[in-house]
């Protein structure tokens, strides 16, 4: 497979969400992400508090998916980066299909989305589960910032341990 080109990565249309719910399920079957399936994964992909997502394509086909929300609850990120929750931008439902991987298409949808954060004046940050450890290694490889880990509770009979992480800073700003 030949490396994406940046025509590949484009705004999300609503018309992309059946090809987004597939590779998501895909992902999901490979890696356990998202850890539990959502009842409307639909609804998953687009909630009320992400204004903008992206996905990337490959020879014509949705491969991959991001998206960028305001805080919520639960995201731990926004707080410990320390800029304040209202110049933070929280990146989400960051997944590339199984066959797409290799590409280049995970760093190249990050970079998107951190582009397209800093255009608004907001600093990108994310929760990743530490058992996310592909994910992980990519934010290190691509020079984000760990903040730290937190402890959730999801559920009476599960705790995760999320590890907290910041885009790099831009030359000139935060």
């Amino acid at each position: 497979m030949s490396r994406p080109r940046p025509e590949a990565l484009r705004p999300r249309a609503e018309l992309d969400l059946p090809a987004c719910v597939e590779v998501l399920r895909a992902v999901h079957a490979r890696d356990g992400y998202p850890l539990d399936w959502p009842a409307d994964p639909v609804a998953w992909l687009s909630p009320a508090t992400s204004p903008a997502a992206w996905v990337a394509e490959h020879d014509g086909r949705i491969v991959g998916h991001v998206a960028l929300s305001r805080p919520g609850e639960g995201d731990e990120a926004p707080a410990r980066w320390g800029g304040g929750p209202d110049r933070a931008a929280v990146v989400s439902r960051l997944f590339v299909s199984p066959a797409a991987r290799g590409l280049g298409l995970g760093a190249a949808l990050l970079r998107r989305v951190t582009d397209e954060a800093a255009a608004a004046g907001l600093h990108p940050v994310l929760d990743v589960l530490s058992t996310d450890t592909a994910a992980d290694a990519l934010y290190r490889r691509l020079g984000w910032r760990h903040l730290g880990d937190a402890t959730q509770r999801w559920g009476p009979d599960r705790t995760v341990t999320l590890r907290c992480y910041a885009a790099p800073a831009r030359p000139g700003g935060r």
